[in-house]
């Protein structure tokens, strides 16, 4: 064996557990992502990661129509992440602005509340003034 190919050796099984890495800790995202959209761009790390798989496993077996694979799963990858956006796009509003409503309806409504709230102690008050 020589230098260079126990090089590429190394560099493949480093580049092999590097990959791993970043494969659990995208699904860890996938499924921990608190919005749809931090999904889906957890589903197009994925997708760029099996794209490394494939292609440092075509260089490990020095077959060449891994690599082609992997282009074809990059294109198909680029494809699912345009569909998925403009889901969200259809969707209308994201998570985030939704929740921001939610909040300031919450807001409008307490307010409201205390202020009915005070309208009723002034009318309480002023009927007891009256029946005295």
């Amino acid at each position: 064996m020589s230098f260079a190919e126990t090089i590429l050796d190394y560099a493949v099984n480093i580049a092999l557990v590097i990959l791993s890495i970043s494969f659990i800790l995208t699904i860890i995202r996938i499924v921990r992502g608190p919005t749809l959209p931090d999904r889906i761009l957890g589903l197009d790390m994925l997708v760029a990661a099996a794209i490394g798989f494939i292609a440092v496993i075509g260089i490990k077996t020095g077959y060449i129509l891994y690599i082609d694979i992997a282009i074809a799963l990059g294109l198909v990858g680029f494809l699912a992440t345009v569909a998925f956006a403009r889901f969200v796009l259809s969707r209308g509003k994201t998570e985030d602005e939704l929740l921001r409503e939610a909040k300031t309806a919450a807001e409008a409504a307490r307010k409201k509340s205390r202020d009915e709230e005070k309208r009723v102690a002034k009318a309480l008050k002023r009927e007891k003034r009256l029946s005295r």
